[in-house]
């Protein structure tokens, strides 16, 4: 199978509506390996669409512990167990995740109980390998090397970019992050970039559907999100061969189109780019 990469999910927040594209994911196929980044609502269902079995990941990486990127974490996991899933599978992600997980074992007990007394199947405890991802640290998964930054999303501090060379290929995805000058240097000469993006006029269209009174959540966007011309910018300075947008704030309105995007975009990128859409398959050969 030719290497890939396939945008399971790529709206930025937790909610859906008619209309949206679901929350964030994102599956790597290289050297015959397949790594999922983040677990979004709606992940298990993706995968299987691109044609993969649950039991064919061989790991899991999180981002960071906001709900668009781990809430189906659990579920998916449970799902490879049911579907006889018995291989170990390794878990990367901030040291808070394996919280979720305890807490999530806690939630299916009785049913995670009945199965292995009634069925026969291994504890699903056994089932995960957790590691905590550091700043500035390297990881190996075979032929694949992985190196991580902490990015800029307040107020959580364990967010990460994530860097994967594989043989000749280097794919980043920056994570949540607002505009940081060090992604420049991470994402050098990627064959792929995938960047979260947003536009700054869909802030108060956002703020206004939600009827938020207060501003917070506009304060949130702001201070943790990339404006898509500065995506471009980044793309343009780190001389990526590929820019994929992913994450996409807003979503699902409307008011806006692919070209409201590229336009922002292209004030500094003109290279190849990609505008994300769920189950799209990025070929790296």
């Amino acid at each position: 199978m030719t290497d890939f990469v396939s945008l399971l999910g790529v709206k930025g927040g937790p909610a859906i509506r008619p209309g949206s594209n679901m929350p964030t994911s994102t599956l790597i196929h290289v050297n015959g390996k397949n790594l999922l980044v983040d677990a979004g609502l709606g992940v298990s269902r993706s995968i299987c669409d691109q044609g993969i079995t649950l039991n064919e990941i061989d790991a899991i990486f999180i981002t960071h512990m906001h709900s668009d990127h781990y809430l189906e974490l659990g579920p998916l996991i449970h799902t490879a167990w049911v579907a006889g899933r018995v291989i170990p599978l390794p878990i990367y992600g901030p040291k808070r995740l394996k919280h979720y997980w305890k807490a999530f074992l806690s939630s299916m007990v009785d049913d995670i109980r009945l199965r292995i007394e009634d069925e026969g199947r291994i504890n699903l405890e056994e089932l995960t390998e957790f590691h905590s991802l550091e700043d500035g640290g390297s990881y190996h998964l075979s032929d694949t090397k992985i190196r991580v930054i902490r990015n800029v999303h307040p107020p959580i501090k364990d967010s990460f970019a994530i860097r994967f060379e594989c043989g000749k290929s280097a794919i980043v995805l920056s994570g949540d992050t607002a505009y940081m000058p060090e992604m420049i240097d991470f994402a050098d000469k990627a064959d792929l970039l995938i960047h979260e993006v947003m536009l700054s006029e869909g802030i108060d269209l956002i703020m206004s559907r939600l009827g938020h009174e207060d501003y917070k959540l506009k304060n949130h966007l702001l201070q943790s999100h990339t404006l898509a011309e500065n995506a471009g910018l980044i793309a343009k300075r780190a001389k990526v061969k590929c820019l994929a947008l992913n994450h996409f704030v807003p979503d699902g309105f409307s008011e806006f189109n692919d070209d409201d995007w590229l336009q922002a975009v292209r004030k500094h990128w003109p290279g190849k780019v990609i505008l994300g859409k769920d189950g799209i398959k990025i070929r790296l050969n």
